[in-house]
């Protein structure tokens, strides 16, 4: 069974990371959550990985809806966002499959919900491919931890 959305982008991993925050907000995703796995792995069990980021993005008029149709939804709140590096100029950027949440919960009164929210991640994944990569600026930029 499959649980997630996936897209292969052939950018390196910090352009791709700022595309997938525009294409979330473009579709009305909010980043609430930013876990940085590859830098908490290393800090807490001395161990490297590749860049590892999973963001947790929530689309407010949505998650109210959810929320209205069942309050323990929850627990499968907000969408989870992976971004990571599959090589030096390749990322793969996956976003966990919202009918999930119908066929966990067993409410099918979530369907419509899962519905819109399934078709706006597809839209911001599908974006990606076909975004120019960021303009380059001579500040440099601080990430955000």
């Amino acid at each position: 069974m499959s649980y997630g959305i996936t897209t292969r982008v052939a950018r390196p991993f910090s352009a791709t990371v700022s595309l997938v925050r525009a294409a979330l907000s473009e579709q009305g995703f909010g980043v609430l959550t930013e876990i940085d796995v590859k830098a908490t792995l290393r800090q807490k069990l001395g161990v490297e990985m590749e860049e590892y980021l999973i963001l947790g993005a929530c689309n407010p008029a949505l998650a109210h809806r959810a929320l209205d149709t069942d309050r323990d939804i929850g627990l499968l709140l907000p969408c989870n966002v992976v971004v990571r590096a599959d090589g030096p100029d390749t990322t793969l950027v996956q976003a966990l499959d919202p009918q999930i949440m119908v066929q966990i919960s067993g409410q099918p009164h979530l369907r419509d919900v899962a519905d819109e929210a399934t078709t706006r991640l597809h839209a911001a994944l599908d974006t990606l491919a076909e975004r120019p990569p960021p303009a380059a600026t001579d500040a440099p930029t601080a990430e955000a931890h």
